[in-house]
């Protein structure tokens, strides 16, 4: 099942002003990095965000986020979406800010 376009291009407006940002098909989604690390995507049934475990706490407290695993494993500093939440501008706009926050936080590669 292929991801939401419309969502993908919520999260693509939003971040077209950040110098750095690229696009890469990824866990059968489309994610968006700066620099090369990845901050968020859209993949069926929602989207998600790498905030860091300092951030994850922060990001998890917003409604509609929870603790990411593809794999049935949480992975730490990842929190997974619903389409809901991530078509909602305020939230989405607090995540991609904990994302990009983390993102900047790292060595450039």
């Amino acid at each position: 099942m292929a991801y939401d376009e419309g969502l993908a291009q919520l999260m693509r407006d939003d971040l077209a002003g950040q110098d750095g940002i690229s696009e890469k098909k990824m866990f059968g989604g489309l994610c968006f990095l700066l620099h090369g690390y990845m901050v968020c995507g859209v993949h069926a049934g929602g989207g998600m965000f790498r905030v860091g475990k300092p951030r994850e706490a922060e990001a998890l407290a917003i409604k509609g986020a929870a603790p990411l695993s593809f794999t049935g494993r949480p992975m730490g500093g990842m929190v997974e979406v619903t389409d809901e939440a991530l078509a909602d501008d305020p939230r989405r706009a607090q995540w991609i800010a904990l994302a990009l926050t983390n993102a900047a936080s790292l060595p450039l590669k």
